[in-house]
C-alpha cells in the first residue's frame, strides 16, 4: 500500500480514536470527579465519615475496575445499543470506554484529595468553611496538579483502550491496524499507525506534564495564603475569648 492510499485511512481512522477518547474522558471527569469525591468525604475520619457507604461504593468501583475492558464491551453490548442505538463503530465504543474509565479515574481523585495537607482543611474550617466549601475552595484547587495529572494517565490508559475496543469493531486506529495490518499483511500500515499510537500518548504525557508543572508553582501560592489564614484564625480565637471575658 502505498503513503498516498494510507493518508485517508490514517486521518480518518485518527479522528475517530480522538473522538472516542475525546468523549469517553469528557464523561469519565464529569462522573468521575464525583465519585471520587465522595469516595474521600465518606473514608474513615472524613468530612463526611460514612463507613457503609464508603465500602458499598468502594466495592462498586473496585468491581468496574477488575473487568478486562475486552470481555467488558461484550458484556455492555445490550446497554450501548439502549443508550447509543448502536454497539459497534466510535459511537459504540465510547459507552464502554467512558465506563472503564469512570473507575480507574474515581480512583485517581480520591488519591489526589487525600494527598492535600490536613491543615488547610482546618484553615478553611476556622475560617467558617463548611464541608462543600472545603472541597471546592481547598480539596479541589489544592489537588488541582494531581488531577491534572490523573485526567492525562486516562487519556492515555483509554488511547490504549480504544486500540482493543477498535480491533472488535469500534473503528479508530485499533480497527486500521487490524482490518489492514494483520488480516491483509499490511506491514507497513501496521507499523505507521503503531508509531502514531506512540506520538499520540508522548504528546498526551508531555502536555500533561507541562500543565502540572505551571499548576504546581500556583498551588504552593495558594497553600501559603490559606496557611496565613489560618494562623490569622488562631490568633484572633484567644483574643476574642479573652475580649469576652
Amino acid at each position: 500500500m502505498t503513503w498516498n492510499e494510507m493518508q485517508p485511512l490514517l486521518y480518518d481512522n485518527t479522528l475517530d480514536t480522538l473522538f472516542m477518547v475525546w468523549w469517553s474522558t469528557f464523561y469519565a471527569v464529569l462522573i468521575g470527579i464525583p465519585v471520587g469525591v465522595l469516595l474521600h468525604l465518606t473514608d474513615r475520619g472524613a468530612l463526611l465519615q460514612n463507613i457503609v457507604v464508603s465500602k458499598v461504593l468502594g466495592a462498586i468501583v473496585n468491581i468496574g475496575r477488575s473487568f478486562p475492558f475486552l470481555i467488558l464491551i461484550v458484556v455492555l453490548i445490550p446497554f450501548t445499543r439502549l443508550v447509543v442505538g448502536v454497539s459497534i463503530g466510535p459511537t459504540g465504543a465510547v459507552v464502554p470506554l467512558a465506563i472503564a474509565a469512570i473507575p480507574f479515574f474515581a480512583r485517581l481523585v480520591e488519591a489526589a484529595l487525600r494527598e492535600v495537607d490536613h491543615g488547610l482543611v482546618e484553615a478553611a474550617q476556622a475560617m467558617g468553611g463548611g464541608t462543600w466549601t472545603v472541597v471546592f475552595k481547598v480539596l479541589l484547587p489544592q489537588a488541582l496538579p494531581a488531577l491534572v495529572a490523573a485526567v492525562t494517565t486516562t487519556v492515555i490508559q483509554l488511547i490504549g483502550y480504544s486500540a482493543i475496543a477498535g480491533a472488535v469493531g469500534g473503528g479508530g486506529l485499533g480497527n486500521l491496524a487490524y482490518t489492514y495490518g494483520y488480516q491483509q499483511y499490511e506491514t507497513s500500515l501496521m507499523i505507521t499507525t503503531v508509531v502514531e499510537l506512540v506520538l499520540l500518548v508522548t504528546v498526551v504525557q508531555l502536555l500533561g506534564d507541562l500543565v502540572v508543572r505551571r499548576l504546581a508553582g500556583r498551588g504552593t501560592r495558594r497553600a501559603s495564603s490559606l496557611g496565613v489564614g489560618l494562623r490569622r484564625a488562631r490568633t484572633e480565637e484567644p483574643a476574642a475569648v479573652t475580649e469576652a471575658a
